[in-house]
């Protein structure tokens, strides 16, 4: 009888074990993640910048103030002189502070003052606006100092909203053509979208200028998204 029952409880055990072993290939089964593929998809269009923005810098030096004041003074009407012969308008031209740097010479035994002035014409003619840097020359020639490390010229394409969601749908269009040529060449389909990151829209140079892309009117606005598909049998 003892052993009847050690047999029944021996069975009764394994069958447990079992039991459980099957539960849990079940529940492996269950976390398994279903099979998908990551992709990116890129989309790249050519624009034109629509705002240019020029920040000249002067600069004024000497040994008396009040001389290099005066000097300073016909240096800011000289630069709004010309912008405004080059058909920019007084709502387009601002003065963008200035400063003065003092600091004796004990060899000489005099005061040498510095001061610096910067100006800003800003335009959506950016027709103009290439016209007006392109005859800077004419500031130089009537005795102006042009600080090089204080000014420059920058175009931005400020609609950028505007092509946006053509531009992510066009992304979104090209994960899904490398999507399925890896499901066609894996033989599965794809299915529906798990996961989606749509990158950073950057602007740079269309011609391959290096930088940001404002040193030129001719802009390339690319963006890059990441999606991760379901595949299927």
């Amino acid at each position: 009888m003892a052993q009847a029952n050690m047999i029944a409880g021996g069975l009764v055990a394994l069958g447990l074990a079992a039991a459980g072993l099957f539960v849990g290939l079940g529940l492996g089964r269950l976390r398994e993640p279903p099979a998908s593929v990551t992709v990116r998809g890129v989309a790249e269009r050519d624009v034109v910048a629509d705002l240019a923005t020029w920040t000249l810098a002067t600069q004024a030096a000497g040994t008396d103030l009040a001389s290099v004041q005066a000097r300073a003074d016909r240096d800011a009407e000289t630069v709004w002189a010309f912008l405004a012969r080059q058909g920019f308008s007084p709502a387009e031209i601002a003065a963008r502070g200035a400063g003065v740097n003092q600091w004796y010479d004990g060899q000489r035994g005099v005061m040498n003052v510095t001061i610096r002035q910067r100006f800003q014409a800003r335009t959506t003619d950016v027709a103009r606006m290439e016209r007006a840097f392109a005859a800077q020359a004419e500031i130089i020639r009537a005795g102006v100092a042009l600080d090089a490390d204080g000014g420059g010229l920058a175009y931005s394409f400020t609609k950028l909203n505007d092509v946006k969601p053509a531009m992510i749908a066009e992304a979104t269009r090209a994960a899904r053509e490398a999507a399925d040529q890896f499901a066609a060449d894996s033989g599965t389909k794809v299915g529906g979208i798990r996961t989606a990151t749509q990158g950073l829209f950057t602007i740079t140079g269309r011609d391959g200028d290096p930088g940001p892309g404002t040193d030129t009117p001719n802009q390339k606005v690319r963006v890059v998204t990441t999606v991760e598909f379901l595949l299927a049998d």
